[in-house]
């Protein structure tokens, strides 16, 4: 048995994708566990650029199983538009399926992400507005509509008739909208994306322990990262679902006894979208030069990314809420030619140093980082093959991160391409 789950340890866009992509070649089965398409992993491959939203990274490998787990929630439209692009690319997707228990994103998913966002103000969450909040809180109040309804015409519509008299109302007379969905209009819709989309379907929990069980490698890749987590996270400012390593349990269907090795995808720095407190955050030229040699902006909407030096606060944190085995840190050839790099160490809170993360929002906006700094390093390491080809000052900052976060390396990224990555320990 061999079954690694794969997290971010920071605020997400760690590179998980490309690390995914990575082991991928290794295992027989890549499974998505939690988030919608508010996540999204570039992988670069061959000198081509994929985009995935949905589909797990290790579709770029035609011999690989690859399944949606009944943890994500899933817009169908979007789903097929990337199965469409990866089609045209010369993907096949043809070892794709969807847990029948995955719930279903719908127009007034989006509409309701949208409305509450506008009314928080000030307070506002920093959603992608892609509906993925309002279908996991359909999910807890039980009046989700899930893939097994959706490709049975008769039960998706009665749930969508029922479902869509409430949402219209939550939408008037809570937020004002004054433009209505239409049953008909939306049921045409989705019974084309269900003609679509039933080939796809099979009972992904199934499939997973069958793999498990007769020896197969199995690779569970998450969405976004452990501060991002609903109950571990910075809240408010999470998403709606478990990025964490437990989730995958959960997401998947299989027990805990069942996963072997647990990896925290980390950058060579941290960065963050949306709102919130983030205590090492650059507020000068240094973090624009960050963002633009990592190209730090969103893969799903965009946005420039906040950019900050490592936290090793939090990667102890996330080490400690996910179990880390190893830690795999990307995009370390952007720190190149910068004359100094820092790590956080602690925090210092009216005169005390801290060294667990806090719960408390108020409490980690009036933090301030406790650094050590190293000298850095002038050399352009991405063509680097071999570990230690890198400068000795760059492999000083990967031993301070290993003590500092107290889980060892066991990959690095020099760079966007497959080929681009050093492995220190064997994974598999």
């Amino acid at each position: 048995m061999s079954t690694v789950v794969l997290i971010g340890a920071q605020w997400g866009d760690e590179g998980k994708g490309k690390i995914t992509d990575f082991l991928a070649e290794q295992a027989e089965m890549v499974v998505r566990y939690q988030g919608g398409n508010n996540a999204g992993h570039t992988v670069v491959a061959d000198g081509q650029t994929y985009k995935l939203h949905l589909i797990p990274s290790g579709i770029l490998y035609a011999n690989k199983h690859c399944l949606i787990g009944n943890g994500v929630v899933i817009d169908p439209g979007v789903l097929i538009e990337e199965l469409d692009t990866l089609e045209k690319q010369g993907i096949s997707t043809s070892n794709l399926r969807i847990s029948p228990r995955a719930h279903v994103i719908f127009p007034y998913h989006r509409s309701i992400d949208i409305a509450e966002e506008e009314s928080k103000g000030s307070r506002k969450i920093g959603t992608t507005s892609r509906g993925i909040g309002p279908a996991y809180a359909d999910k807890a109040s039980r009046v989700g509509i899930r893939i097994v309804e959706l490709i049975d015409q008769d039960e998706l519509a009665e749930n969508l008739q029922n479902t869509l008299v409430a949402k219209n109302k939550v939408l008037s007379r809570l937020y004002g909208v004054e433009d209505m969905f239409d049953y008909y209009a939306m049921m045409e819709e989705y019974r084309e994306y269900a003609d679509r989309l039933k080939q796809y379907v099979a009972d992904v929990s199934v499939l997973v322990n069958e793999a498990i069980d007769r020896g197969d490698k199995v690779l569970f890749e998450g969405a976004q990262g452990t501060l991002l987590d609903l109950d571990h996270g910075t809240y408010p400012y999470v998403t709606s679902s478990h990025p964490v390593a437990a989730a995958a349990c959960l997401g998947a269907g299989l027990g805990p006894t069942k996963i072997n090795t647990v990896i925290g995808v980390a950058k060579a720095y941290i960065t963050r979208v949306g709102e919130g407190p983030f205590p090492t955050e650059l507020h000068n030229e240094l973090g624009d030069i960050i963002r633009d040699r990592g190209f730090e902006f969103g893969t799903t909407t965009g946005r420039p990314r906040r950019c900050g030096w490592y936290d090793a606060i939090i990667a102890r944190y996330a080490t400690r809420i996910n179990g880390l085995t190893y830690l795999a840190i990307t995009k370390l050839d952007v720190l190149s030619g910068l004359e100094k790099i820092k790590i956080c160490t602690a925090y210092r809170y009216k005169g005390e140093i801290i060294k667990e993360f806090p719960a408390s929002l108020k409490f980690l906006a009036q933090c301030e980082p406790v650094y050590q700094e190293f000298s850095g390093w002038q050399e352009d390491i991405s063509g680097v093959t071999n570990f230690n080809e890198l400068p000795q000052a760059a492999k000083d900052y990967l031993k301070c991160i290993e003590e500092l976060s107290g889980v060892p390396v066991a990959i690095v990224s020099v760079g966007p391409e497959r080929a681009q990555t050093l492995v220190l320990k064997e994974i598999f």
